[in-house]
């Protein structure tokens, strides 16, 4: 019986040490935390523009031509090479200035340069529809810094009236586009959420850089 009773005290004590030792090895675990997020600006060193000859031009005189490229802010010509051109000026421009902290390569990839025709120009105006790929590098490597990010920058185009007026202000097509281009890269490369669209997903004025 004492042999019994000794044996059973045994068991408690070894089963309380145990308990013990749980308990003081959680509490001195580390607590997990999530890692901080941190933002870093980033300084185009170089850029490339890539407008797909997969994408089909339309140069239809119709409200709302089929294609993916509708553009008349140029003469008629190579619109690959235009839409390419003018993401380029926007990206000089949009670059200008900026102080980031990464160099990076910018990679562009059009895939929807939407703007107004002449006869919607000239009625009751429109959307200038937008969208891209922007994929950021390291400029030695190649290395990915960045995903691909797509990217929606549409803008009010401008129709009847107020087209007219705007045209002889200087404020055409080419320029809206190619300024509201500018700001929405130079956001891409020093805002921590990027480019932001505005509430409706519409840009309605072209704001400074």
């Amino acid at each position: 019986m004492k042999q019994m009773r000794a044996l059973m005290m045994l068991m408690i004590g070894l089963a309380l040490s145990a308990c013990a030792s749980v308990d003081t090895a959680t509490r001195n675990a580390p607590i997990e935390t999530a890692p901080v997020a941190q933002h870093v600006s980033f300084q185009p060193v170089s850029y490339n523009v890539v407008v797909p000859e997969t994408l089909k031009v339309s140069e239809a005189n119709s409200y709302f031509p089929l294609g993916d490229i509708v553009w008349r802010g140029d003469a008629p010509g190579n619109r690959y090479e235009q839409i390419a051109a003018i993401f380029g000026n926007s990206m000089t421009q949009g670059a200008a200035n900026v102080q980031g902290t990464m160099p990076v390569r910018v990679e562009i990839e059009v895939k929807r340069f939407h703007a107004l025709t002449e006869k919607t120009r000239y009625t009751v105006g429109g959307v200038h529809s937008i969208t891209f790929d922007i994929t950021l590098r390291d400029p030695e490597t190649g290395a990915i810094i960045r995903a691909p990010r797509e990217v929606k920058a549409n803008l009010l185009g401008y129709g009847g009236q107020q087209a007219i007026e705007a045209d002889t202000k200087g404020l055409t097509q080419k320029y809206r586009i190619t300024t509201h281009l500018a700001k929405v890269l130079r956001d891409e490369m020093t805002l921590a959420t990027g480019y932001v669209q505005p509430r409706g997903g519409v840009t309605k004025r072209i704001s400074p850089i």
